[in-house]
């Protein structure tokens, strides 16, 4: 089954393609198969939820379009870009430049302050200082932080640090955000909070949205559903 949604540019036409992919994986004599002939693709602007039982696969299809993980078979590609076929080093290029993460468990580095954890992805692309700066502040401003550059993680609540995951996500204005039960670890206002800056920042800057999730919140305000049970495509649904 092919998800179908709407891009921004008409020079690419998804984002994300997934090609008859499976993740099989070995327990003892037993075959697992996490995913199962998945073929879905997701262009730019969508704002899409992945969900299912635990099991389904959701985490392992989002792991391996972060190139997190490899198919067992079948094809990923990220921009027209067959992940395969690349270096391992080319696809860390990927995963810092054209892909943002967030994680149910936030994942910041503990020892740095909002800002600096922020800061880090673009420390990493080379970004001169100055304009490292201006894209933190502005990002940690767009994501109601401003004021809290200097606490550390240990310093702030769960809302307010998934808000600085976000920021360290979007802060390269990558193709994609792959967001991982984003709302897992955090009250229902908060999750209503964090769901309504991914909209807007959706919304508003053409930020392209993957989630997995459990989440009813989360399931209600995608623009498009995708149903996983066993590791298949078991329905998928476009919302206006």
């Amino acid at each position: 089954m092919t998800i179908q949604l709407h891009t921004n540019n008409p020079e690419i036409q998804d984002i994300v393609r997934l090609e008859s992919v499976s993740k099989i994986y070995q327990q003892g004599k037993l075959e697992v198969r996490a995913v199962d002939d998945v073929s879905l693709e997701i262009d730019t602007g969508d704002f899409c939820a992945l969900c299912g039982p635990s099991g389904s696969g959701k985490t392992t299809i989002l792991n391996m379009i972060g190139g997190l993980d490899v198919p067992t078979r079948g094809r990923v590609l990220l921009e027209e870009r067959d992940l395969a076929s690349l270096s391992r080093s080319e696809v860390a290029r990927i995963r810092r430049d054209r892909i943002g993460f967030v994680f149910q468990a936030y994942n910041l580095i503990p020892v740095m302050t909002a800002y600096e954890n922020a800061e880090f992805v673009l420390k990493l692309q080379g970004v001169p200082e100055r304009d490292c700066h201006s894209r933190v502040m502005s990002t940690l401003k767009e994501v109601g932080l401003e004021g809290l550059e200097h606490r550390r993680p240990d310093e702030m609540s769960g809302g307010q640090q998934q808000r600085v995951a976000i920021a360290r996500a979007i802060v390269t204005r990558p193709a994609i955000v792959l967001a991982d039960e984003p709302t897992a670890n955090v009250d229902s206002i908060t999750a209503d909070a964090l769901l309504d800056l991914m909209q807007k920042l959706n919304k508003e800057e053409g930020i392209s949205f993957l989630f997995s999730t459990h989440d009813q919140r989360v399931m209600d305000r995608a623009r498009r559903l995708i149903r996983l049970r066993d590791g298949r495509i078991e329905s998928d649904e476009a919302r206006a």
